[in-house]
């Protein structure tokens, strides 16, 4: 592809995301089924990594690759090892991805990952570009209603209950947890993109901490990839 701009030179410890040819790893040559599974495939690699997710354990809300705009990409998870209270969620619905099958995702789209109670969650996952054979294997997608589930709307008094409750927890000292407490209506209820962050902000701004609002602000902007 005449977009890629370098090619990565296999060293673990090189995590610049940036388009590239993706080159095997020492970790990967440890993985022969693995690096099996990716060579029948046949994809065009940008980046190939295992996650875990601990239990207990949030991806805030967040876009991933805004800035790579100029090629179409598609980010692939192959789940290895998970359980139902892990799940992603983007566009008001929480997703668990099953094992035995291959999920897409597009990074650009707000999204954010959590896993509840464990086990470990741990995934493969590639990001690939889009090209014929990427298309040949995504040509007839398919999604189990059984593994997506509609997030019910946040009503106002649910979201001044949050508040209330997170401003009685900073007055007490526990603004971390205040905050996290905030973080994660984004796992339990429908909410309009960016509204926890919004909503932290909200919170310091009524305790006459515009330091702390400022940064939530500045956060959902980077966070999200926002422009304004």
């Amino acid at each position: 592809m005449d977009d890629i701009a370098d090619e990565r030179v296999g060293d673990a410890a090189d995590v610049t995301i940036g388009d590239c040819a993706a080159r095997p790893t020492d970790l990967l040559e440890q993985m022969p089924t693995t690096a099996a599974l990716l060579t029948e495939l046949g994809l065009n690699y940008m980046w190939v990594r295992l996650a875990r997710l601990e239990p207990n354990a949030f991806l805030w809300e967040h876009r991933d690759y805004d800035e790579l705009d100029q090629v179409e990409r598609h980010r692939l998870h192959i789940p290895l090892h998970t359980n139902t209270s892990a799940f992603l969620v983007t566009g008001g619905s929480k997703v668990h991805m099953t094992g035995g099958r291959i999920w897409r995702l597009t990074p650009t789209y707000a999204h954010g990952v959590c896993n509840l109670l464990g086990p470990d969650r741990i995934h493969l996952i590639a990001d690939v570009y889009a090209d014929d054979t990427f298309h040949r294997l995504a040509r007839r997608p398919t999604l189990d209603p059984g593994s997506v589930e509609p997030l019910p709307p946040a009503g106002p008094t649910v979201v001044a209950e949050r508040l209330q409750a997170a401003r009685s927890m900073v007055r007490l000292g526990y603004t971390d947890a205040a905050e996290r407490l905030l973080l994660r209506l984004f796992y339990t209820y429908a909410l309009p993109e960016g509204a926890v962050y919004d909503l932290i902000a909200e919170l310091h701004t009524s305790l006459g901490d515009e330091e702390a609002a400022t940064r939530w602000t500045t956060a959902k902007r980077r966070l999200l990839a926002l422009t304004a």
